[in-house]
C-alpha cells in the first residue's frame, strides 16, 4: 500500500489529506483561529453543579459553558485540586518542585461530584471532546500530555505499555526502560511506536513532555480562571507525530516552515527516508495537482456513487447516522444472493473509508442490501472488520440483525468532516421550479409598459445571456422589435453572463438602475 501525506498551508489554515493507494481516506484541517481543540488545557470554573447527572458545569471561557461528569474526573481529582491551587498561588520564582508534591487519596468510582467539587473551585481541566452543534465542550481531568512514543499522565506511578505491542519480551524490555526513568509523580503510557526503540530516545521524549508539566505550572502561576493553559500541537504537528511512520512512501508540503518540520521529523524517525519529504511550488494549488480537490468534490454530499454504478444514501441525524446501500445498475451474475453479497462487499469497503474521511462518530446504522444466506451475511461482518482495522478510532461492529441492519458505533472525538458540495439554486431558491420563458416575458413586458407610462426614454433591459438571446431572435419578429412597435421607442437589451435565468434589470439613458 502506497502512503502519502498532502499538506496545503494556506492564510486561513491548513488542510492535511491522507492518500492511500491514491485514495483519499482522512481530511483534517486546522483553521488558524482554532479554540477549544482536543487537548487543550484549560483553568476552569466551576460554575454549576447538576447532582442528578452527577456533572458540573465548567465556565472555560467558550460561549457555552462545558462539561464535566464524574467519570471523567480521574481518581486523582483531589491532587489536580491541589496542585491547581498551590501553582495558581506560588509566589517562587523557580515554581515548587513536582516531584516533592504530596498526592491526594484517590476518589471512589461511585461517588458524588458535589462532594469533590463542593466551594466551586478553579480546577484545570483537558479537552476531551471539542464544541459540537449547539453542545459546549466536553472536559476531562484524566490529564495527559502525549509525546511520540510516550504519553504522560500526571499524579500516579503507573506504567502501562500498548497492547498493540505483541511480543512479550518487547513489552518487558520497554517496561524496565521506562521504571528507570520515569520521574517521580508521572505515570507513563508506553505507544505503539515505542517499539524498537533505544532508551535515549524514549528519555528525550519524556524529558520534553517533562518540562511541558513545567511549561503548565509556569502558566498557572496568577493565571485568573477562566483561562487557556496550554495549546495542543497544533494539528499539522499532533498529525506528523500520530501518523507519521516509515510505512509513509511521499509527503508534499506547500509550506517552507512545515516542510523542515516534516522533514526534520522524519530524519529522527527514518534517517534514510528523508528524501520522501518534498517541497511543493509549482503554482498550481497542491490538491488539484494531487486529485484530493476531485475526490473532495466527488466524496462528500448526500450521495456517494461507487464505481461499479452502486451507490450509498448517507443521511444524519440529531441521534445516529444512516447508510443506505443501493445496487444501482451493477450485475455481476444472473444469481440474486451474489449480485447482493459482491455489491455490499463493495460499498463495505467504501463506508469504512467514508467514516474516516468524515470523521462520523457515535451509533452509524448501515442498511445493507438483503441477503438470505447466513453464510454471506457473516463474509459481509467480517470483510466490514477488515476494512475498518485500520482506522485509529476506537470502533466496534456488530453483526447483521434480523433486518438487514448493521451497527457500528465510533468514537467521536470531534465535529465531523462536512464539505457542502451542494447550493440552492439562485434561480428557483431550492423549490425545483422557475417561471417560463413566457411568463417571464411577460413579466419584462409589463414592467416595460410602466417604466414608458413613467415617461422613461432610452431604456435597457439587461437579462441573463440565453433570454437574450430568445428576446433578440429574428429582426422583424423578435420580441425586442414588438416592444418598439408597441411602445414607440427604441428598446436596448444586453447580456450579463452573470444573472441567473430569470433575472432581468432595468438602466434609463444615464446607465443608472431603475429600482421597480
Amino acid at each position: 500500500m502506497t502512503k502519502e501525506l498532502i499538506i496545503n498551508a494556506a492564510p486561513q489554515g491548513v488542510e492535511i489529506a491522507l492518500l492511500e493507494d491514491k485514495k483519499l481516506v482522512e481530511l483534517h484541517s486546522e483553521k488558524t483561529d482554532a479554540n477549544f481543540a482536543v487537548g487543550d488545557l484549560y483553568l476552569g470554573r466551576v460554575k454549576k453543579l447538576i447532582p442528578g447527572l452527577n456533572a458540573a458545569f465548567i465556565e472555560v471561557g467558550f460561549e457555552k459553558d462545558a462539561f464535566l461528569h464524574y467519570t471523567d474526573l480521574s481518581p486523582y481529582v483531589r491532587s489536580i485540586l491541589k496542585f491547581t491551587n498551590l501553582a495558581m498561588n506560588d509566589k517562587s520564582e523557580t515554581g515548587f518542585d513536582f516531584g516533592k508534591f504530596e498526592v491526594e487519596p484517590e476518589i471512589v468510582k461511585t461517588g458524588k461530584i458535589a462532594e469533590v467539587l463542593n466551594g466551586r473551585p478553579n480546577v484545570l481541566v483537558q479537552i476531551l471532546k471539542e464544541p459540537i452543534a449547539a453542545k459546549g465542550p466536553r472536559l476531562s481531568c484524566e490529564l495527559s500530555l502525549p509525546g511520540r512514543f510516550v504519553v504522560l499522565t500526571p499524579f500516579n506511578d503507573i506504567i502501562a505499555v500498548s497492547r498493540k505491542i505483541h511480543s512479550s519480551d518487547e513489552r518487558k524490555r520497554l517496561q524496565k526502560i521506562i521504571e528507570a526513568i520515569k520521574p517521580k509523580n508521572f505515570g507513563v503510557i508506553v505507544r505503539t511506536a515505542a517499539e524498537g526503540k533505544h532508551t535515549a530516545e524514549l528519555h528525550e521524549d519524556l524529558l520534553s513532555l517533562v518540562n511541558t508539566w513545567k511549561t503548565i505550572q509556569s502558566n498557572l502561576k496568577g493565571a485568573v480562571a477562566p483561562a487557556k493553559i496550554l495549546s495542543e500541537q497544533g494539528k499539522t504537528t499532533s498529525i506528523l507525530r500520530d501518523l507519521l511512520n516509515e510505512d509513509f512512501n511521499r509527503i508534499v508540503v506547500n509550506d517552507k516552515n512545515i516542510f523542515n518540520d516534516a522533514r526534520s521529523y522524519i530524519q529522527r524517525i527514518a534517517p534514510d527516508k528523508a528524501d520522501i519529504v518534498s517541497y511543493y511550488n509549482n503554482g498550481s494549488p497542491i490538491f488539484d495537482s494531487f486529485g484530493v480537490t476531485k475526490q473532495v468534490k466527488g466524496s462528500f454530499g448526500k450521495t456517494v456513487n461507487l464505481p461499479s454504478g452502486a451507490y450509498l444514501i448517507v443521511e444524519h441525524t440529531e441521534a445516529l447516522h444512516v447508510i443506505d446501500v443501493n445496487s444501482g445498475y451493477k450485475s455481476v451474475s444472473n444469481n440474486q444472493e451474489q449480485n447482493a453479497l459482491e455489491t455490499n462487499l463493495e460499498a463495505a469497503d467504501e463506508i469504512a473509508r467514508q467514516l474516516r474521511l468524515r470523521d462520523l462518530g457515535g451509533i452509524i446504522v448501515v442498511d445493507f442490501i438483503d441477503m438470505k444466506l447466513p453464510d454471506n451475511k457473516k463474509k459481509l461482518a467480517d470483510a466490514m472488520e477488515g476494512f475498518m482495522k485500520i482506522d485509529r478510532a476506537k470502533h466496534a461492529v456488530l453483526a447483521i440483525s434480523k433486518f438487514g441492519l448493521m451497527q457500528i458505533t465510533r468514537q467521536r472525538m470531534k465535529p465531523e468532516m462536512t464539505i457542502n458540495t451542494m447550493e440552492i439554486c439562485p434561480s428557483c431558491n431550492g423549490t425545483g421550479k422557475i417561471s417560463s420563458t413566457l411568463v417571464l416575458e411577460d413579466e419584462i413586458e409589463k414592467n416595460l409598459s410602466y417604466l414608458v407610462m413613467q415617461k422613461h426614454k432610452g431604456l435597457t433591459i439587461e437579462v441573463h445571456p440565453i433570454i437574450h438571446a430568445y428576446l433578440t431572435k429574428g429582426w422583424l419578429l423578435s420580441r425586442k422589435a414588438k416592444w418598439r412597435r408597441k411602445f414607440g421607442q427604441s428598446i436596448r437589451i444586453t447580456a450579463n453572463t452573470n444573472y441567473h435565468l430569470t433575472e432581468f434589470h432595468f438602466y434609463d439613458d444615464s446607465d443608472e438602475e431603475i429600482k421597480l
